[in-house]
């Protein structure tokens, strides 16, 4: 009497073996590459642009620490430019929000309040943070310094969110927030006055805690990708721009790492495609696919494809 032919079953009782399979079908199911999406290079040079922006805030915040520090620059002038970029900030998010389909409920009297409140903190707390770390040697704050910012650039979210997505704040963005005023607050307790102080960590609430969010809301709000381009770019130049005379050293190093992150690297990676190889088969361990709605459970491939 011949054996019925065998079925990926595994709630049917069979008279096989649970490891068993047919050898004239072994290789049927086999799949090179089941769940690989090439990419494109421009549109990989485009998800790169938050990189390089949040690189241009980090590198125009040294520098103008470093000019603050040489008293090279008036902190006065560096309070007037914080307040200016502020308002055109907010007058950017202002537009996002009347041009989404459906409008956002504006919130401006909490907006005011909360910056205000922000804004007397600082105040207030400038005293303090001058002399933060008075007792602390300065290798060690430039140590400390260095490895937040580091951690701040691992830990910031550069997700592209879509139009219409729903997005909640990653608990990694609000500890690269944290790193990044951290490191901000420590650097700006070396320099010699209350007005640099507190114009630096106004510039750094700006750069690491408001910057962000209204990057966020470039991709939320559909903005064109000449639009995002032109932010990396001016983000980019600006840093540059602000390096140039402390150090040409260091221009040539910015620029090749803005270069390597937004251009050569999404290269690289197309390049790279090619050499993937992942091979599925029906030896592969299943995967189920829970459906509350049927029964039995289909699962993925491999031996026993439906409990």
């Amino acid at each position: 009497m011949s054996q019925p032919s065998w079925k990926k079953f595994l709630w049917q009782r069979q008279p096989y073996p649970d490891n068993y399979i047919p050898p004239d079908s072994f290789l049927s199911s086999l799949r090179r590459n089941p769940n690989f999406t090439p990419y494109t290079y421009w549109p990989l040079v485009l998800s790169c642009c938050p990189i390089t922006q949040h690189l241009g805030a980090i590198v125009s915040f040294l520098a103008v620490f470093v000019r603050l520090q040489e008293r090279s620059l008036d902190a006065r002038v560096l309070l007037w430019i914080s307040l200016v970029c502020f308002l055109l900030g907010y007058l950017v998010w202002e537009v996002l929000d009347s041009s989404d389909p459906p409008p956002r409920p504006s919130n401006r009297s909490k907006a005011l309040k909360s910056s205000l409140l922000v804004f007397l903190a600082l105040m207030g707390l400038t005293p303090v943070l001058r002399t933060l770390t008075a007792a602390t040697s300065s290798d060690s704050i430039w140590a400390l310094s260095a490895c937040q910012f580091l951690l701040n650039t691992l830990l910031a979210d550069y997700s592209c969110m879509k139009p219409g997505s729903h997005s909640q704040e990653r608990l990694t963005s609000v500890l690269s927030m944290n790193a990044g005023m951290s490191s901000s607050v420590v650097l700006a307790s070396r320099l010699p006055d209350d007005l640099s102080v507190f114009s630096l960590v106004l510039f750094a609430v700006q750069l690491f805690a408001l910057f962000p969010i209204l990057r966020h809301r470039f991709w939320v709000g559909a903005i064109p990708p000449a639009v995002q381009v032109g932010v990396t770019i001016s983000a980019s130049a600006l840093s540059l721009v602000l390096i140039a005379p402390l150090s040409e050293l260091a221009v040539a190093l910015v620029f090749g790492v803005y270069a390597t992150v937004n251009l050569i690297a999404p290269g690289i990676l197309v390049w790279a495609q090619r050499y993937k190889n992942e091979i599925r088969g029906p030896w592969d361990v299943a995967i189920p696919r829970v459906n509350c709605n049927q029964f039995p459970i289909h699962t993925g491939s491999g031996v026993g494809n439906t409990l």
